[in-house]
């Protein structure tokens, strides 16, 4: 009964709060808690996921096409959801309507698992210094691999959402360790994968970073999925694993 409460106070699919309060179901949550200002031209795939005009997810450009988000970002009509590019101000982007959605068909909105949906915007995105695909994965990311997370969500827990672009580095945790952190609270499956400093806490993706990019070198490894609260010491942040999806989204999109 606990974990099912945690949970829902952040997924979107939840229909509790308003679109900012969303990140991560943390248990999902928004903003980068501890991070730094980061430019728009070094994470070029970056998305803001906007709601009736109002960011409240994040998600990554693949191709000129395509984005790639949480399938808990997801949950209404095409037609009340935009992406923004370009801009390290999540308002002041180029604006994409969304001619589609697809949700990954085994979501499990209880589990958290098969976390991922597709965008497939109405129109081809022109790239530019500050609008580039991110690469995808052909294999999981290795723990202990020094990663960035990015977005535009909450700098601490419950906190309000961040104006401009943030970056936090953090490290992936081995899958063990992060199991048996969440052991009390959900399993952690073969689509997740874990990342944060489980021995301080204080760097963590937050509310409103949900659907947004786990990087490394240039590769999409995790999409922000969820989490118990924000940056606490020995709970990492929780990621959907995306080269357990590789072989989907390339079904999916010809990607």
């Amino acid at each position: 009964m606990f974990q099912l409460a945690v949970i829902c106070a952040l997924l979107v699919t939840c229909g509790l709060g308003s679109p900012a309060s969303w990140r991560k179901p943390r248990l999902l949550d928004g903003r980068i808690v501890g991070g730094v200002d980061a430019k728009i031209e070094d994470h070029p795939y970056q998305l803001s996921f906007q709601q009736y005009g109002q960011h409240f997810c994040g998600a990554a450009m693949i191709s000129s096409k395509w984005a790639i988000t949480a399938a808990h970002c997801i949950g209404s009509s095409t037609k009340y959801y935009r992406v923004s590019a370009g801009s390290s101000n999540k308002s002041n982007g180029t604006q994409y309507a969304i001619a589609s959605m697809i949700r990954h068909p085994k979501f499990d909105s209880y589990a958290i698992d098969f976390d991922l949906a597709l965008l497939e915007l109405d129109s081809d995105v022109e790239f530019h210094e500050t609008v580039q695909p991110v690469s995808l994965p052909d294999s999981e990311v290795e723990a202990g691999t020094i990663v960035n997370v990015t977005g535009w969500g909450a700098l601490r827990q419950g906190g309000s959402a961040a104006r401009s672009l943030q970056r936090v580095s953090v490290q992936i945790v081995p899958r063990d360790l992060c199991a048996k952190a969440y052991k009390e609270f959900n399993v952690i499956t073969q689509r997740m994968i874990c990342a944060g400093d489980m021995a301080e806490g204080g760097k963590d993706s937050c509310q409103g970073d949900s659907g947004g990019p786990l990087v490394a070198d240039g590769i999409l490894y995790g999409i922000v999925s969820w989490g118990y609260g924000c940056a606490k010491p020995g709970f990492p942040g929780v990621y959907t694993n995306v080269a357990d999806f590789r072989e989907w989204i390339r079904g999916e999109t010809g990607i």
